[in-house]
């Protein structure tokens, strides 16, 4: 009998597409790895008004929503987050915020949690955005899963990108993550 393949969400927050476009190449990866992969976004805050004013695109059509009330529904969870003053920005805090019922339960606990993120600058806080989740992780049980140094190309200091062993990453100066990012 073959065992029951593992759902894991990918849930990420994006303003300008870059970490979407990092979330649908983490969801070919586990796809690959045998992994049933489903994305979701998280619910915008901001007004339409203040994210045109931004030059913000509009959000993906094709993703839903996130509720926390499916949460439990996963076996792990990646989070992607682009970094705000080198923490979650206040979409991802307000679900995690969300979250005290399922914690009350503890229907969050001992399910994997990983992290992949973005920022403006090569120092805009990619490892401290992943530290923020931190508390929330802990406080619910779930395990926080890192890369490590399993990727050899967080080794290599001959271009600029992104990621660290926290989690892949892409640096957002360009109009989308590079080949180079996309593939850690």
């Amino acid at each position: 009998m073959s065992a029951k393949k593992k759902n894991v969400f990918v849930i990420y927050y994006s303003m300008y597409g870059h970490v979407q476009a990092m979330a649908r190449e983490v969801c070919k990866g586990l796809e690959k790895a045998g992994v049933n992969a489903h994305l979701f976004q998280i619910a915008e805050t901001l007004p339409e008004e203040v994210l045109t004013k931004m030059g913000a695109p509009p959000k993906a059509a094709d993703v839903p929503v996130i509720s926390v009330d499916k949460l439990p529904e996963a076996d792990g969870i990646l989070f992607g987050i682009p970094t705000r003053f080198g923490m979650v920005p206040a979409q991802v805090k307000a679900l995690f915020d969300q979250c005290g019922q399922l914690w009350m339960k503890s229907a969050l606990s001992n399910k994997f949690v990983g992290t992949f993120f973005s920022t403006g600058s090569i120092a805009g806080g990619q490892e401290t955005t992943a530290l923020t989740c931190i508390p929330f992780f802990a406080h619910n049980g779930m395990i926080f899963v890192s890369l490590g140094t399993k990727s050899k190309i967080l080794g290599d200091n001959g271009s600029v990108r992104g990621g660290s062993s926290y989690g892949a990453g892409c640096i957002a100066t360009g109009p989308a993550p590079t080949e180079t990012e996309l593939k850690v």
